[in-house]
């Protein structure tokens, strides 16, 4: 991606009218695709798994485990999701602001402790889904409908367009970060340490929860997160509002950004991807990434905080958004 006010991602700043049109030509040929889609068993069975467990993980929640574990385990939730959306989303996909080391190293590591793939294959694959939305190359296309979009699309073989397009995407500056190179490299023994061991053998080792429960709860703690993150590619391009851009699926839903510290005013990101709060409106109650974000301004760490110029907003929703 190169370095401008808009991030660094080809597609997150503003087009020329011939790219739009050629955009617009490719977009209507990757709706043409006919493919045959192939079932990876293994996810389905893990997947089914991860939810059992996490049923009976809520169970433990609401009757079972220590006040201790549960302040825990909403800890890891909380810094697990703001791995995604600060840290994945807002800084490595939109370079939408900048951070100093201590701040990208917490990332990372909250990042890894939401399982969601290593920060690289998540960017590559949100930068994908940006420039080619609801089209065959779009990992999650939500116009194949909500359950594809929510999880379908991990069950079954990627369409072959999602890596050929992928692979037209510049993701050259992530592999300046040696945070991202790092993380990519040790990924499968991070991950298991941040996601799994570290969070079932705490509350076990240190204050004597049951390890059983501890396991489930950890379990429910990582598909509550999973579903959380899923719903912006499902639910925000479904349901909702669409103030900014009414000829796109991505909505504004408030209960989304509620539960996605803030990933839901999705028709306004898709228009202002580059917007560190990813919102125009709205309070850090719904908007939990945007204070994480702020805070760490304050502190130092986290500067160059992009935002979108109020009069492109009220223009662009006056042309493009809808009317009420």
């Amino acid at each position: 991606m190169t370095p401008n006010t808009f991030g660094t991602c080809p597609t997150i700043g503003s087009k020329s009218i011939k790219e739009s049109t050629n955009d617009k030509i490719l977009t209507t040929e990757l709706y043409k695709t006919d493919y045959q889609w192939k079932i990876v068993w293994r996810n389905v069975i893990i997947f089914i798994y991860v939810h059992l467990a996490a049923i009976y993980g809520l169970y433990l929640i609401f009757f079972k485990i220590k006040h201790r574990s549960l302040i825990w385990f909403t800890a890891i939730a909380v810094a697990a999701g703001l791995g995604i959306t600060a840290g994945a989303h807002r800084l490595w996909s939109h370079r939408s602001y900048k951070a100093k080391w201590p701040l990208r190293f917490i990332l990372m590591i909250f990042q890894t402790a939401a399982f969601q793939d290593d920060i690289y294959t998540w960017v590559r694959d949100h930068r994908v889904h940006h420039k080619f939305t609801d089209t065959d190359a779009d990992p999650y296309n939500a116009r194949r409908g909500f359950f594809f979009s929510h999880i379908g699309w991990l069950l079954v073989r990627k369409h072959p367009d999602v890596a050929s397009k992928g692979a037209t995407i510049d993701c050259s500056d992530l592999n300046q970060d040696p945070f991202v190179v790092f993380q990519k490299k040790w990924y499968i023994y991070l991950m298991l340490f941040c996601t799994f061991i570290i969070p079932t053998l705490v509350p076990w080792l240190v204050w004597g929860e049951y390890f059983w429960y501890s396991w489930n709860v950890t379990v429910c703690r990582y598909c509550l997160n999973l579903n959380f993150t899923w719903s912006v590619n499902s639910a925000a391009h479904i349901w909702g509002v669409k103030p900014y851009d009414k000829s796109i699926s991505p909505t504004n839903n408030g209960g989304v950004s509620f539960i996605s510290f803030g990933e839901g005013w999705h028709n306004y990101h898709h228009v202002f991807p580059y917007d560190y709060k990813a919102a125009e409106l709205g309070n850090y109650r719904l908007n939990l990434t945007t204070a994480f974000i702020d805070f760490f301004a304050y502190l130092g760490l986290a500067y160059d905080l992009k935002t979108a110029p109020t009069n492109a907003i009220k223009k662009r929703a006056l042309r493009t958004g809808e009317k009420y």
